[in-house]
């Protein structure tokens, strides 16, 4: 089977990482498939903020997130303990600013299980992003200027394994 394909089919969300760092080469192929990823009119404007998994604003997401959601004591934190965290962030006045984010993410999810490496794409965190505390976290993630948060991933070693989901092709496809 084709390897891209291949990779495709095995990776799955993973909510479990060992304390292993990620090396600089692993974070430089992760982060070039992100910004290598097509964007509309070739705009490229994907921002991505790398977060060491131990930093303290990611608590302070965490908190954020809780508060609004009214959590107070949550299972596990957004991002499962992983050692690296991207924020993805792009222009707020482009109109497919998120469907080009999307496209970035998923690159890094697929680059990442081709390494062998295990990612966790994230949406919960964006109401506490675009809350209150938006230009706060905007500046404490480096955000340009006119940008805003789209989507999270977690990496990092796997220390789970996880089953990637089926499909249901009859239901979910349509030929006309």
């Amino acid at each position: 089977m084709n390897e891209v394909l291949q990779t495709m089919q095995t990776r799955s969300s993973i909510r479990g990482y060992t304390d292993q760092k990620l090396t600089k080469e692993e974070l430089e192929t992760l982060l070039y498939a992100g910004l290598q990823a097509p964007t509309a009119t070739n705009r490229q404007e994907i921002h991505i903020t790398v977060v060491d998994g131990a930093d303290p604003i990611l608590a302070e997401i965490e908190a954020e997130k809780n508060a609004q959601r009214n959590i107070s004591t949550p299972e596990q934190n957004f991002y499962y303990a992983a050692p690296t965290v991207l924020l993805l962030s792009a222009e707020k006045a482009f109109k497919w600013s998120q469907v080009d984010a999307g496209i970035a993410v998923e690159n890094i999810a697929l680059a990442a299980e081709s390494l062998g490496l295990g990612s966790l794409i994230i949406g919960c965190i964006k109401d506490a992003l675009h809350g209150p505390k938006a230009s706060y976290f905007a500046e404490k993630l480096q955000f340009p200027e006119g940008y805003a948060f789209v989507i999270a991933i977690a990496l990092g070693h796997k220390a789970v394994s996880k089953t990637p989901h089926s499909c249901d092709f009859e239901k979910q496809v349509s030929f006309l």
